[in-house]
Parts: structure tokens; sequence; C-alpha cells
């Protein structure tokens, strides 16, 4: 700590880190008072947080504890701090409001009122399993060894290698061991990872579906290959224009034969047949696992890694079976892949966090992922159904103008538009004043090509909503699409 005699003075509290400068110039207390003032307004000290007591931070400050008491006291009648009894001082939960009305610069954006979320892409956070997570979490880290919390092995933890090998064989019939298995942060970075693989060993062309994940295009091409697009229909990715002279020079595609995202398809046999010899032709084939595990008229289709894994790499994630926050996906390659994928995992994190990697191992092998899956798949074919159902029919009388499309498996289905119907643009217009969030199908077209032979269509998304909330999103979608 610097003495009375220095220009500034710097202290950290018992209860937050912070740095505090106070001007020795303007006096001590009022250069106090605009340091914690200021310390307000730009949100290093947030409201609600606990200030040290007027002994502690005189002590800290080397100034007269009566000081501290006075600047304390000014910043509570200006409102930026609140005193109770028994709670110490804390910065006020208004302390933000008051903190914005002294600049003038400040504009702030009106939120948009979503009283509904039928978006595509996450599923029922609220069901997470969190008593199993923490269970698996205490056995797995009672058993860590102690080189788990250093650097590690590019690829991941063996444990989580060693558990997928096991469950991606028996539920994907995916066909692999554990050193051909690369951890990753999700299919996102999976799929940049094999971007720059395949750029730098000299085959910076892909093809990849469209419409799909436009973040998924945007990561691929800015890892460095160009991107052609693959058409897709209700059959799946359209695997027989590969062989024509537009795939000249494309060396790996990008498919989702599960079930495709946005429309809902899955890959014919006679395409997963045809995609395979592609493949074994001297191509290489990248699987996305797209909500693989949610089939609901029959049991999942296999992964076509299956039939043809010396050409195939399968890319899979815990996303839509747990959440997105845990960050973890995997790579199953063929044994020529796995040294140049893994030098570029080491060059771009070194290796994805640990404690996830090992609770998911302890998850899987002691089937409480299974488990897991089980259920969610249970609950989310009765929003499937439920979702149908309400499509069908309202009070009795039947709803026209579109169609429901790619309901066997996932968390979304499609609502394709006629064209004596509502358009796209007036469907997402009416779900805004209904308070309803969806996606529209154009947003997810990513190549300019034949726009007007594309099908006006809604993304509904059923697996995000909680239980209680799902009944009165379906109640604003069914507004949204009632035009007569």
């Amino acid at each position: 700590m610097s003495g009375a005699n220095s220009m500034a003075d710097y202290w950290s509290t018992l209860d937050v880190d912070l740095h505090l400068t106070v001007d020795s110039g303007a006096g001590r207390r009022d250069g106090l008072e605009r340091a914690l003032r200021e310390a307000i307004r730009d949100g290093r000290l947030a409201a609600g947080t606990r200030l040290p007591s007027t002994r502690t931070l005189a002590a800290e400050l080397g100034v007269s504890r009566g000081t501290v008491s006075a600047a304390f006291d000014q910043l509570i009648a200006e409102g930026h701090l609140v005193a109770r009894q028994g709670s110490g001082t804390r910065v006020a939960r208004t302390a933000g409001a008051v903190a914005a009305s002294h600049s003038t610069n400040h504009r702030r954006a009106e939120p948009v009122s979503i009283r509904h979320d039928l978006r595509s892409g996450s599923p029922d956070l609220s069901r997470f399993p969190t008593t199993a997570w923490l269970r698996a979490a205490r056995s797995a880290l009672d058993r860590a060894p102690r080189d788990a919390f250093g650097y590690g092995d590019p690829r991941g933890r063996i444990e989580l290698r060693t558990a997928l090998a096991e469950y991606l064989g028996r539920t994907r019939g995916v066909l692999a061991t554990p050193d051909q298995i690369v951890i990753t942060t999700g299919v996102q970075q999976a799929l940049r990872l094999m971007g720059r693989v395949l750029a730098a060993s000299g085959n910076p062309v892909m093809a990849m579906e469209d419409p799909y994940i436009t973040q998924f295009h945007a990561a691929v091409r800015g890892s460095g290959p160009t991107v052609v697009p693959l058409p897709v229909d209700e059959d799946g990715a359209q695997v027989d224009r590969l062989n024509t002279a537009e795939f000249d020079g494309v060396h790996a595609a990008v498919v989702t034969p599960s079930h495709q995202f946005p429309i809902g398809s899955t890959l014919s046999p006679a395409r997963r047949q045809e995609l395979a010899a592609w493949a074994r032709a001297g191509h290489l084939v990248i699987e996305d696992d797209y909500d693989g595990e949610f089939r609901y008229d029959r049991q999942p289709v296999g992964a076509i890694q299956g039939i043809a894994p010396d050409d195939v790499v399968y890319l899979g994630s815990a996303s839509k079976t747990l959440g997105p926050g845990l960050r973890l996906g995997w790579m199953v390659l063929p044994p020529r892949w796995v040294g140049p994928v893994t030098e570029a995992k080491l060059l771009a994190d070194h290796h994805s966090e640990t404690l996830g990697q090992l609770t998911l191992a302890e998850l899987i092998t002691s089937h409480g992922y299974d488990r897991h899956i089980r259920s969610s798949r249970l609950r989310y074919r009765r929003r499937r159904d439920l979702l149908a159902d309400r499509l069908i029919s309202r009070a009795g009388r039947p709803l026209t103008g579109f169609t429901l499309s790619g309901i066997a498996a996932g968390l979304h289905a499609l609502v394709r538009l006629e064209p004596a119907g509502l358009s796209e643009a007036e469907v997402l217009t009416r779900a805004t004043e209904y308070g309803l969030a969806i996606h529209g199908l154009s947003d997810m077209w990513w190549s300019p090509a034949g726009t007007e032979h594309r099908p006006q269509a809604i993304v509904v998304g059923y697996g995000s909503p909680s239980d209680g909330a799902y009944p009165a999103a379906l109640d604003a979608l069914v507004r949204t699409l009632s035009w007569t």
C-alpha cells in the first residue's frame, strides 16, 4: 500500500478484488467518493456488492475511519450505496440506473417482448439432469488422477474417449477405438478443424447441405475451404449430384443423414449406399449426427460411419441431449486423419476442459446418460404429438394453409406454407404480435441460386420450452397460423 503522500492509492476489498484509484489531489474524502462513484458507474462495483467495513477500508487506504464514513454517507445520500443493520454497506440495486442517468451518450435498445419461444437449436434446459450430473461429477473427481488438472492430450481425456467408443458403437453403430476420437467444444469447432486440415492438405473445396445451419457454413468458409451448396429434398441430401461436373474438385461433403436441419428429412437407404460408395471412391464424408438420438417412429437410424468407417468422419455433441453450455462434442476419425486433426486441435486451444469430460464419461459408463436420453425421447415425442394435434385442428375446425413435415425425429418440425395462405414474412410478423419467437426457413438458405423456387416455411423447435410453458407457446403458434 502507498502512503498518504502518494498521488494515488490502491486497494483490494475483502469481498471482491477491485483496483481503486484515489486521487489525493482532490482531497482524501472527495477522492474516495469520486473513485467509488466511478467504480459503480462503469460496472466494476456491481449492484449488490458488499463493501468492506469503514475500519477495514480506512486501514487499506491509510486514511481516517471518519473520512471513509463521510464518503459512504455521501454516496448513500446520492442513492449509490445502501446501509442496513447486520448486512453492511452495499452497492444499491438501482445504482445502474442512477449511473446511466449521468451519461448523455448512452442509448438503450428497447427489448423485444418474447413471451413464447419455439426457436430451434436447444433442448429443454430446465430438465438438465442436475442430480445425476452432480453424482457423476463427485464420483469422477474422487477417482481423477492428479494429471487430470494439468495440460493433457489434445484428443481429450482417455476416460471420455473410452466411454464414447463403447456408447457410440452400441447406440449409433459407430465403429471406433478411443484413439480415433477427438473431443471438441462442439460440432462447430469440429467443422473448423476439418476445414483447416483439408485446406492444408490441398483439398480446399467442400460440399455442404443447403439449407443448413448458417453458422456452420461460416465456420467452414472461415477455416479456408471453398464451399459448394448441396441441395436437400424430402429424401435428404441429393448425393447423386456429387458425381456430376458441378462437383468436380469436391473432396469432402458435410451431410446430416439421420435428421436434416432444417428440412427434417432422413437420408433414404438408396442415397445412404450411394454416399458410402462416393466416400470409398477416394472422398471424405463428414457426418453431422444432428439430434440423431431422438427418433420416434422406429429405432434411430444408424450412422453412415458404420458402413464406411475408413472414409467417414463422425461428429456428435451433448448440445441436444444435455445442453450446449457444456461445450462438449466429439469427432470419430479415420486413422489417417487422427494425427492432422489432433495437431489442429492442439493449435486451436490445446484441449477441451477436463472436469466436464470426466463427468460425462462417468455419466455414460454408469448408464445415467442412457436413462436421460430415454426419458427425454419420451418427453419430446409427447411434445411432437401435441404439436401435430394442435396444428391439425383448432376448436374442432381444421387449420389450413400449411403442411407439417420432418416430425419423425429430432427437436424441430417444418411448417411449409402454401401459396394460397400466409407468406413467411406475414407469419413472422404475426408471431411478433403474439410474443412468439420462431425461425423462418428463408434465413437458413445460404446459396443465392434459385431463391424464387424455394418453399416458404417456418421452423418450429419444440425442445426448448419448459413443460409448463409449452402449451401456451402452442396457443400462440396456432393463433399465428390461423388466417381464416
